[in-house]
């Protein structure tokens, strides 16, 4: 038996790792309360004030368009943040994003309805929307990012999982604000003025994340690897660092590929659940729109508790098993997803949203450590940034307009849960072709890229001999 002087030490927790934690928790909750306050306004109220005189259900087809326009943004926020934030600094780039998403949100509360401007009212929700998704598209890879490169390859998952949870509390605190205001207001009074309290609320939100996130330090990673790049530009003989964008296809784009097919079935599923469910429970199941926020506001509290979990265990079992349990577990649960809400049970609604959100998790949860665990320090926000969220151009942007099509089509869910199965075969193949990377020392992968630079260089010099 070990004894107690022989046995190995717990691994310690870096002192400003709570802090950093939290700091990027704060500002991804109020990001995604902001975005997702979009999804559900738009499926509640946006076609009504700002594409009027159209059928119901073709006004919500043309408020989800503009609610698809912000995830076409996204990649465009990930090259350009992703660029900035592997030359600069992740801390820098996080407050811009905070700050712009912030704004955006504010300025949707106060924007003239059709009613006022005309068209222009809806040409300027699409421009606020493509700054939200321009903002969000840099806000999640920095924020994953400064976490994991804080912590140890001990327990990454579970404490870069916590940024994620940012996704389900943002749910929960749009959803929140948007029932109670509408169990407190009537209908009339909702639309008239109702709904843009809670786009007004952001500017409040975001002074209380910006003053978080301006009291914590760079990552040491990030700083070393800042260090080691200065010092072989003073070299005499040094050439220029590519740019993290060239870098990141040169070495890493493969990884990419997995990243985007990874993202296919979490992404499409998660708005299939979160945001059309709203359509489809209140058109085609006869639930109120006050019973369907309540059934996501519940599955979100659960989906915020069930994330740190699903990180811990990918800690201990790895990221693959982790992922693809998701993976599977959204694609069957597809078709009895579907049944249950077609009760029109409270109850029923619940559970299907509630099991459909813990799957969910499951590869929500160890994404922040498996992508961050893929590149190397001086192009991971470049990488990390443009896997996920040029996926969510092809995912998470057209999910809620196709599922609403197939639904006007078809007047029934069996071509929208094969949808989903689809996506979810697609992210199985991904993530089964993967390499584990559970446990990779972050500073291994800059050396394997050191080395591999160094080896093409010296290919180079020879071939110009």
């Amino acid at each position: 038996m070990a004894s107690a002087a022989t046995a190995p030490p717990p691994p310690s927790i870096p002192r400003n790792l709570k802090r950093i934690v939290a700091a990027s928790l704060i500002g991804t909750t109020i990001e995604w309360y902001d975005f997702f306050l979009y999804g559900s306004a738009a499926a509640l109220v946006f076609n009504k004030l700002f594409f009027p005189g159209s059928d119901p259900l073709v006004g919500t087809l043309l408020s989800f368009l503009t609610y698809a326009v912000g995830f076409a943004a996204r990649p465009l926020g990930a090259l350009v943040f992703g660029h900035y934030g592997d030359r600069l600094g992740r801390k820098k780039l996080l407050v811009i994003s905070l700050l712009m998403m912030g704004g955006a949100t504010f300025a949707i509360g106060l924007l003239p309805t059709h009613a006022t401007v005309g068209s222009a009212a809806p040409v300027l929700l699409t421009a606020l929307r493509l700054v939200q998704g321009f903002a969000l598209g840099g806000e999640w890879g920095g924020a994953v990012l400064l976490v994991s490169e804080h912590g140890d390859a001990e327990r990454r998952g579970f404490w870069a999982s916590w940024p994620q949870t940012g996704a389900p509390a943002g749910q929960l605190l749009a959803t929140g604000v948007l029932s109670a205001l509408t169990a407190l207001i009537s209908d009339a009074q909702f639309t008239s003025w109702g709904w843009r309290i809670p786009f007004l609320l952001s500017g409040v939100l975001v002074l209380v994340g910006l003053w978080i996130r301006l009291s914590v330090d760079e990552s040491p990673v990030f700083k070393e690897a800042l260090a080691r790049a200065e010092a072989r530009k003073a070299e005499a003989n040094a050439t220029v660092e590519k740019m993290p964008l060239v870098a990141v296809l040169r070495h890493h784009w493969r990884d990419v590929l997995v990243a985007i097919g990874a993202r296919m079935a979490e992404n499409i599923s998660y708005y299939v659940i979160t945001a059309f469910i709203l359509v489809y429970a209140t058109t085609s199941a006869g639930v109120s729109k006050q019973t369907a926020l309540n059934a996501v506001l519940v599955a979100s509290a659960v989906h915020f508790a069930v994330i740190p979990a699903w990180g811990a265990l990918s800690d201990r079992v790895g990221r693959r098993p982790v992922y693809l349990l998701g993976a599977a577990g959204v694609g069957l649960w597809m078709f009895p997803f579907f049944s249950l809400v077609d009760t029109g049970s409270f109850g029923s609604l619940i559970l299907a949203v509630t099991v459909g959100l813990v799957l969910h998790g499951a590869m929500y949860a160890p994404q922040a450590a498996f992508f961050s665990e893929m590149f190397a320090t001086r192009m991971r926000y470049s990488g990390a940034s443009i896997g996920a969220q040029f996926a969510s151009v092809a995912a998470g942007a057209p999910a809620p307009l196709i599922a609403t099509a197939l639904l006007e089509n078809t007047g029934d869910s069996t071509m929208i849960s094969l949808y989903v199965i689809a996506a979810a075969l697609l992210t199985l193949l991904a993530v089964g072709v993967a390499k584990e990377t559970r446990h990779r020392d972050l500073a291994d992968i800059d050396q394997e890229d050191a080395v591999d630079e160094a080896a093409a260089g010296r290919r180079a010099d020879a071939h110009s001999v």
